[in-house]
């Protein structure tokens, strides 16, 4: 017996790493069928936008100020998406981060807010922006995990609470930044790299260290891959939930503060329809809608092509019903793609027995998997060998 769970656990410490990396390759599907594939895809439709845009603009496009120009636009909702893939591999949806960029960008710039940090420090506002995103997120969470609510009512919910909230304390007018010194610093650049696209790297660094190498990342992949097995297999279900609906604000304070350097104000208006772009953004880089699995480069990608996408509809006087409109076929075929590589001949499909066979795996488990569900750290094990004389 003892024999068994040592292969098993040596089994899952084999097998977490490519789950963690986007899902895997779980039934030998090829290498396009891993996120290697899945990324490369990705890039390809991205050169492929470049190379439209260099024929139809020329110069206009690929002129250096036109690149740092699409790096800026993409930094801002590209913060916002990281925190969404989280959300959304962890099998929820959050409606929210639009309003929710809003309210802290409202919040860091009463003049209450800027007059404390011209008497300390511009830190201030960072701070303030970051906690009125952190806390807003942690109600969405609770309400979500203890509450019962569902993720699209409860988030539905803040978002008209959240925007409602940032009119009355703005009286619905735009707030000026005055902190010079703010302004300066995020409007800056290092190396001919503006501020603001090194913040969406770190961002983006951060959370892909967050997602693939730490047990934080490996037990988001279990519940959203099957939340009762990862119950069942030790891992506090609820209070997980919770926290990624936090890293979500957190993202959308950190957003709002990139969004007032750029803009120079704080607004109720910041973030209008952010949480469709940010889904759009995670789905087209791969990430499952029924959660279970995403990448963090996959949606990282997903934003450069929507940006570069409505730059090049820009560059060519195209109006901006016609970007909505390439906006949602691309969405679709996104959609459409997944389920093909869901249920086709591509290996992610998720058994309809229930749980994702061989799914996200934590190590250090011991043998087996939970009712077809996901093993998880310190679970209890699956389909073992019976004694003799007995079935189990």
């Amino acid at each position: 017996m003892s024999s068994d769970i040592g292969g098993s656990t040596a089994l899952a410490a084999g097998t977490g790493k490519a789950d963690a990396d986007g899902g895997g390759n779980r039934s030998g599907g090829g290498l396009m069928a891993g996120p290697l594939g899945r990324n490369l895809g990705l890039v390809v439709a991205l050169v492929i936008l470049c190379i439209v845009g260099v024929a139809t603009a020329g110069d206009r496009f690929a002129d250096v100020n036109n690149v740092l120009t699409i790096l800026r636009l993409a930094s801002v909702i590209g913060v916002v998406s990281i925190g969404m893939t989280f959300v959304i591999i962890g099998g929820g949806i959050d409606l929210s981060v639009g309003a929710l960029v809003a309210l802290s960008s409202i919040w860091a710039t009463t003049l209450a807010t800027q007059q404390m940090a011209e008497d300390t420090h511009w830190i201030v506002m960072v701070f303030t922006a970051v906690v009125v995103g952190a806390v807003a997120g942690l109600v969405n969470g609770l309400i979500i995990a203890y509450g019962k609510l569902a993720a699209f009512i409860a988030t539905l919910a803040m978002l008209t609470a959240a925007r409602g909230l940032a009119e009355i304390i703005a009286n619905r007018r735009t707030q000026i930044v005055r902190d010079r010194d703010f302004l300066s610093f995020f409007s800056g650049d290092v190396l001919g790299i503006p501020t603001l696209v090194i913040i969406f790297a770190l961002v983006a660094v951060a959370g892909w260290v967050l997602l693939n190498r730490t047990t934080f990342g490996r037990r988001t992949f279990a519940v959203g891959g099957n939340a009762e097995a990862a119950r069942l297999a030790g891992i506090r279900v609820q209070r997980h939930t919770v926290k990624l609906y936090v890293l979500s604000g957190i993202c959308c304070g950190i957003a709002a503060v990139m969004l007032m350097a750029r803009t120079t104000t704080g607004s109720s208006t910041h973030g209008t329809l952010y949480e469709l772009e940010a889904i759009a953004a995670v789905v087209i880089g791969g990430t499952l809608l029924i959660g279970g699995r995403g990448t963090i480069v996959g949606t990282v990608l997903g934003v450069l092509i929507i940006i570069t996408l409505g730059n090049v509809f820009t560059l060519n006087n195209l109006s901006s019903s016609a970007q909505a409109v390439a906006r949602g076929v691309i969405i679709i075929l996104a959609v459409l793609l997944q389920q093909r590589l869901a249920t086709g001949g591509f290996s992610f499909r998720r058994p309809s027995s229930g749980g994702t066979a061989g799914g996200p795996v934590l190590t250090g488990a011991p043998s087996g998997a939970v009712s077809g569900g996901t093993t998880t750290d310190g679970g209890p094990g699956g389909t073992r060998p019976a004694p003799p004389g007995k079935t189990l």
